[in-house]
């Protein structure tokens, strides 16, 4: 061998080596973090990435300038301050042995947009997609979107997904009911609004909850020990609990979130109490991914099917209408009623504008402290037999009680003379007869010739209550509930 090709032998592997090492020390940012982000306002900002073990890792925003090592493992992370909205673009750098710049970063509020098929439903194909893409022009509002169905054994670190600027090309395929809630929290809160989707249709609760979120609900542990038991090699699918939070959740975290708002239900339809011990565990498991205190709204599912004239009631989705009713007791919580715009031969109802606007209602009155929104319709709170009558209590009456009408996109119209209706009665007997019911001020009465001695009452306790009408003059429906536990 000559000289010269002896020492080109040997420079190869060097060089090699070299190309190796460099790739390696390039720090790296999470995928969260791109051109056009929103970062949370007045909440300490977790920026985080990789690097080679022990790398010195700067990021600077603003004024703020804050410095890591990486660990042994060869991650980073650190913690803006707090800071003030800002719509103007502003640049995000970060620098290790490389230096990577993320442009145009706005500062307001940012909210994670998530469930099944509902919320994953685009705008092209709500109500009036014509118009409502057409004017999807917010140039501060800006949208993430987890692509593709994804699952994991295993928590993952990273996941696709990009920022972009809403406008009617990018809005047209992001959530319709994330869309129309953002653009009502930016219309009113006049900060940027960042929207994160990750969203899979035909998807169960319990793959979207996380492994701690299982554990911390004792009549879950069956689930939890499950979970605890998977490996990198276990095979999952979309139904497997963790399965899709693993990959299309936790690479996520811990981006900094005002809140949760969530679409989900249809496809755990036939339970009750164990989908209100499943949410406890979802939202408790996000809040110790992103935010102690993440705001967390959900909806109720619509009408759907054929309506049932059984006073009973208790088909279909009642009983887990009934389960995201009593979730309200879950701190800072909210849920929007939809009962009035459901479809029933589709269980993609296309107003999605409604569903939006009173998410929006919950995040405003509660998370953003507007106390002259109201947030919700009326919602069951107490009751009291009063001879062969029964009166009940409600919260959220707003400006009173009524007898509504709520036709397409039109706000709810209050019906003069009115007959409230789809309120049933029952006896110690437990039989159930359909009853008459009149507004009394903030309370609605409910009585029965057939029952002389009433014990309980249902309203809209079906799966399609065709005919229900208690609105508060808001125009938002009461929820479906039952007083009894038969």
């Amino acid at each position: 061998m000559t000289q010269r090709r002896r020492l080109r032998c040997l420079l190869v592997p060097i060089a090699l080596v070299c190309l190796v090492a460099t790739a390696r020390a390039d720090v790296k940012l999470a995928t969260i973090f791109g051109d056009s982000m929103v970062l949370q306002r007045e909440l300490p900002v977790p920026v985080w990435g990789w690097a080679d073990p022990g790398e010195a890792v700067s990021v600077t925003f603003g004024s703020q300038t804050q410095q890591v090592e990486a660990d042994a493992e060869g991650h980073w992370q650190v913690k803006l301050d707090a800071l003030e909205a800002n719509a103007e673009g502003q640049t995000l750098t970060v620098k290790g042995t490389n230096t990577i710049t993320v442009n145009d970063v706005l500062v307001g509020e940012v909210w994670i947009c998530s469930g099944q098929s509902n919320m994953e439903w685009p705008l092209r194909v709500s109500l009036n997609p014509d118009e409502e893409v057409a004017a999807a022009d917010h140039p501060q509002i800006r949208l993430f979107n987890v692509p593709g169905h994804l699952t994991s054994p295993v928590a993952k670190e990273t996941c696709p997904g990009t920022w972009q600027v809403c406008q009617p090309a990018t809005a047209k395929d992001f959530s319709a009911v994330g869309y129309f809630f953002g653009r009502q929290l930016h219309q009113d809160l006049k900060v940027p609004i960042g929207l994160v989707g990750s969203n899979w249709g035909g998807t169960r609760i319990e793959p979207w909850t996380s492994p701690a979120g299982f554990r911390g609900v004792p009549e879950l542990k069956q689930i939890a020990d499950q979970v605890d038991a998977y490996t990198a090699e276990t095979k999952v699918s979309g139904g497997s609990p963790s399965a899709i939070y693993n990959a299309m959740v936790h690479p996520l975290a811990p981006f900094a979130m005002r809140g949760a708002i969530w679409y989900q239900g249809e496809s755990n339809g036939n339970e009750g109490e164990s989908y209100y011990h499943k949410t406890k565990a979802l939202v408790q498991g996000w809040r110790e991914l992103f935010n102690p205190e993440l705001a967390f709204y959900w909806v109720q599912l619509a009408d759907f099917r054929a309506p049932n004239d059984d006073p009973a009631g208790g088909d279909g989705w009642a009983k887990l209408r009934e389960a995201q009713r009593k979730s309200l007791g879950i701190k800072h919580t909210g849920m929007a009623v939809i009962i009035d715009i459901g479809q029933a031969d589709d269980i993609h109802p296309r107003n999605k504008q409604d569903v939006g606007w009173r998410l929006a209602q919950w995040a405003l009155h509660q998370t953003y402290g507007k106390q002259d929104v109201v947030p919700s319709g009326p919602l069951y709170k107490s009751h009291k037999v009063e001879g062969n009558s029964i009166r009940l209590a409600f919260a959220n009456t707003g400006g009173g009680l009524i007898v509504g009408k709520k036709e397409g996109l039109a706000p709810t119209q209050e019906v003069a003379d009115g007959k409230l209706a789809r309120f049933a009665i029952a006896g110690e007997d437990k039989k159930w007869h359909w009853a008459d019911a009149m507004i009394d001020g903030e309370s609605v009465v409910v009585k029965s010739s057939d029952v002389a001695h009433p014990v309980a009452v249902r309203y809209d306790y079906s799966t399609n209550p065709a005919g229900a009408n208690l609105y508060n003059k808001e125009g938002i429906p009461a929820s479906p509930f039952r007083t009894d536990d038969w």
